[in-house]
């Protein structure tokens, strides 16, 4: 990678480019419309959906650094109210074509100033995984990042042994950067932490792909994908 820079009007030192620091804004209580479901904010009606969709599904929540699986329901529900009353990390809810509440998104690390903001704790119930409602979610969720509130770095990072987050950040088509070794004690446990990034500038490229992809006409009769996300983001 070949760092960007100019020379200081002053010094001559090598400095980064000029960027326009005006801060991003903050993510809000919005409804994001797709075509197979929707994004909104989590909200304290949306637990029983979400309870029926995870319950008994305890690989979902391995690799959440401080929560679940949870004892049930009622165990559940207090968890949600906790997290509706977060401005960071702001939840939403993933919402199938049915109304039902099948997983969560999270935007978190908020950095108006920095015009950053990371993407995680995401519970996708099985209800959403490998579905184009779940492709779908991160796409509506980078679009409004980018393209409404302003935001030049969109992260996502996750434990450096959950490959499946791994694989997905890179569908998705986020790059990686790096692993921060000893990053975290995670539940008693060591965690190494795997970041990935898109930048304002990658994402045109991105948004072509996620629409390509998502489009009717690539999915057979049977739903079937003719070409892969992964491919569409040439990931190796």
């Amino acid at each position: 990678m070949t760092l960007a820079s100019e020379p200081d009007p002053s010094t001559g030192q090598p400095v980064g480019p000029p960027v326009d620091d005006t801060p991003a804004r903050r993510p809000g209580p919005v409804t994001l419309e797709g075509r197979y479901g929707r994004i909104a904010r989590l909200d304290p009606g949306h637990a029983g959906s979400l309870w029926n969709a995870v319950a008994g599904h305890d690989d979902i929540w391995t690799y959440m650094s401080t929560y679940g699986p949870f004892a049930d329901a009622a165990a559940f529900t207090r968890w949600v109210d906790g997290r509706v009353k977060l401005d960071d990390p702001y939840s939403y809810a993933v919402i199938d074509s049915s109304g039902q509440a099948v997983g969560i998104a999270t935007l978190m690390e908020i950095r108006p100033a920095m015009r950053s903001i990371e993407v995680g704790h995401i519970v996708y119930s099985p209800a959403v995984q490998r579905t184009p409602l779940g492709t779908e979610a991160q796409y509506l969720l980078a679009r409004y990042i980018f393209e409404t509130l302003g935001y030049r770095r969109y992260e996502w990072k996750c434990n450096a042994l959950n490959a499946p987050s791994r694989r997905a950040a890179l569908r998705y088509g986020f790059v990686f950067e790096g692993v921060l070794r000893q990053h975290m004690i995670a539940k008693t446990r060591n965690r190494d932490t795997a970041y990935f990034s898109m930048l304002d500038g990658e994402w045109p490229a991105r948004k072509a792909a996620f629409e390509r992809w998502l489009a009717s006409e690539n999915f057979d009769a049977a739903g079937k994908q003719r070409v892969s996300l992964s491919e569409l983001n040439a990931v190796r």
